[in-house]
């Protein structure tokens, strides 16, 4: 459960997630709830007491804009900036946005604004005859600059642009002095909450899941390393009707339960099938449970202290999840933002929004059949009611620019529906605006085994992810003592060493192989395919990043010194392919952020590995007249490929 911050006002700056606090009671009115939530030990928990919403509001805003310094951003930010200064004294008269892409044939890039001025201002008394006269006044007009080394005008005003060698190699040499940190995007936003992983409490996580975990964490990864304030935010289904069932079935079993502790639950997911038998068998149990989820939310001590060993035990459960994946949540869940649901109806209610249909309180949204169920026919609150609350406490309190929730695409309607909602009660900006604060979901297909169906074991249970975790790891570790015993290389490992790495490429595997896919695509989960070492999977980056750290080794060069000593120049073709593609770095990361594709990155980092390959089979390295330059750009592509494996999760290896 994401459960209560401490102090509203404390949580518009929250601490790192590490500490837990105590719960308060939860409100005393009857809920029920639905939940996509999850939890996670490697994850705060904080406590907090309900704050009031008084006057607060939320505004919007436009995207931040920002005077960013000399050479910040990425290569692309950066001519955008010198083609706005053309623009501007070009068709000063026009606003319009600078359309800077990377060139395939002709250039390193391309400035394309020339046919869109010239729809606008033809006819209107301008001195351009046509677009390639915009492009040809557009390439003079703009600033001088050490990043260009030339410009071309092609067809209807196309603006190729070609970038200074001198320029390009200093800056791969700045970033290895200075940091890859230095080759951060500039994002609109410097406060974002990101809503991901969601399991329910006392049920099993399951690959939908790992996937919402996996995706989740790699876009958090992503905008932190922007500089993006994130709020990792596991918003776990800790509040529901489920819990009068577990309860009253842990009472009837174990009277003695306080006594005996977590023992008397056992495995959770037996004890929650066996007391769901119970329910749908037993009506005098149904009735008893039911009244059970009454005692508890009215706050009778009795239940609230097995709520809290019930939620305690599944925890732990999924901290396992979370320690093997190394991802960090902060839990906040359904129970937390159940102190703020009858204020936020109530300001959605004094708006004009909730109207009373067939004796639930709903909000009519248009372009959709059905309306949004805020209130039930029987008075309890739904997934609906509690996301609002969750949304107007990230945007007042929490000071949320832009809230992206990772769900499966199952979802899309009832978050469309959520995000309409918000803007009637005029808490977010029309979209079209390009203002903030924003909301986005970021939906996902689902996991398929081999037959093509949702992936499950033999038995049609769903899968567990520790145990499935573990396969990847222990199938990894035998692959990779098979390869080290015949090659007689097992000698040079240690057990640790043997630990780490089968750890690093196992898991390394599975995260790869799901964030590689757009998102929206369903994939089919196979072993023997993520770990193969071939194509573009995890295990064939490892081993190019193993074979690069291997060529820097063997060349009995201290790097830490050649780069301080040292030049990089860029006069072979392939060695100039290899420097431009590390400098796009920047721009990948930030179009990632943007359109939240985590794919993206993976392809960036699988055709840098191609990329590098061509670079060193046509380019020799150890004992040539470039050898310093040569190692650099190989130290070069070392970092920059050991910052996608941090994006992505994935913990790089040094040998293979």
């Amino acid at each position: 459960m994401r459960a209560l911050a401490a102090a509203a006002s404390a949580v518009a700056a929250p601490t790192p997630a590490r500490l837990r606090l105590r719960l308060p009671l939860a409100p005393r009115a009857p809920r029920s709830g639905h939940c996509r939530a999850a939890s996670s030990s490697r994850l705060l928990r904080v406590s907090c007491s309900t704050t009031t919403m008084g006057d607060e509001t939320s505004t919007s805003v436009p995207a931040q804009e920002q005077e960013p310094a000399v050479g910040a951003g990425s290569v692309k930010q950066q001519l955008s900036r010198l083609v706005i200064s053309s623009l501007r004294a070009t068709v000063p008269e026009v606003e319009v946005e600078p359309m800077v892409e990377v060139s395939a044939k002709f250039a390193d890039y391309q400035c394309n604004n020339a046919m869109g001025l010239w729809s606008k201002i033809k006819g209107s008394g301008t001195s351009f005859k046509n677009p390639n006269a915009i492009g040809q006044a557009i390439a003079k007009n703009l600033p001088s600059s050490d990043i260009i080394e030339s410009t071309s005008v092609a067809g209807p005003g196309f603006v190729n642009i070609t970038l200074s060698n001198r320029w390009v190699a200093k800056k791969i040499q700045d970033m290895l002095v200075n940091g890859i940190n230095t080759w951060a995007p500039i994002l609109p936003v410097k406060r974002a909450v990101i809503d991901f992983s969601s399991p329910n409490i006392a049920k099993e996580m399951h690959v939908g899941h790992l996937r919402s975990t996996i995706i989740g964490d790699t876009l958090a990864r992503m905008f932190e390393f922007s500089n993006v304030n994130v709020l990792r935010r596991n918003h776990v289904g800790d509040w529901g009707t489920q819990f009068g069932m577990l309860i009253e079935y842990l009472f009837e079993k174990f009277p003695n339960w306080q006594e005996i502790g977590s023992q008397a639950i056992g495995d959770l997911q037996i004890f929650y099938k066996a007391s769901k038998h119970r329910f749908d068998n037993d009506q005098e149990f149904k009735e008893r449970a039911q009244q059970g989820v009454v005692r508890l939310q009215g706050g009778e001590e009795k239940y609230r202290e097995a709520w809290k060993k019930i939620c305690d035990i599944s925890r732990s459960e999924f901290d396992l999840v979370y320690k093997r994946l190394n991802v960090e949540l902060e839990e906040m869940g359904e129970s937390f933002y159940n102190p703020y649901i009858p204020q936020v109806l109530a300001e959605l209610s004094s708006k004009g929004l909730i109207q009373e249909s067939e004796g639930a309180q709903v909000i009519f949204i248009e372009g959709y059949q059905i309306p949004l169920i805020v209130v039930k026919r029987d008075g309890g609150f739904n997934y609906a009611s509690t996301d609002l609350a969750a949304l107007w406490y990230r945007l007042n309190v929490e000071k949320a620019e832009w809230i992206i929730y990772v769900t499966d695409v199952g979802q899309q309607q009832h978050f469309e529906m959520f995000f309409n909602a918000a803007k009637m009660a005029g808490w977010l900006p029309d979209p079209k605006e390009k203002k903030y604060p924003k909301t986005s979901h970021v939906g996902f297909g689902l996991v398929l085994g081999s037959d093509g169906k949702r992936f499950r074991t033999r038995s049609t249970e769903v899968v567990r992810l520790v145990e499935l975790l573990d396969e990847a790891k222990s199938r990894s570790k035998s692959e990779l003592l098979q390869r080290l015993t015949e090659n007689g290389k097992i000698v040079d490992w240690t057990d640790e060493e043997l630990e780490q790495t089968s750890e690093a490429v196992g898991y390394g595997a599975v995260k790869y192989a799901d964030l590689k896919n757009n998102r929206l695509t369903n994939y089919t989960f196979s072993f023997e395919q993520m770990l193969s070492d071939k194509g573009n999977t995890a295990v064939y980056l490892q081993y190019a990043h193993a074979r690069i750290c291997s060529i820097i080794r063997k060349s009995n060069k201290d790097v830490e010194e050649l780069k301080m000593s040292g030049a990089i120049s860029l006069d072979h073709p392939d060695e100039r392919v290899l420097g431009l593609y590390l400098i796009r770095f920047a721009e990948v990361v930030e179009e990632a952020c943007t359109n939240l594709l985590p794919n993206v990155v993976c392809e960036y980092l699988y055709n840098l590995s191609e990329m590098f390959t061509k670079f060193y089979t046509n380019c020799q390295v150890v004992g040539s007249p470039e050898e310093t330059s040569r190692l650099l750009l190989c130290q070069a592509t070392a970092v920059v490929m050991r910052q996608c494996f941090q994006l992505l999760g994935i913990t790089p290896v040094y040998k293979l």
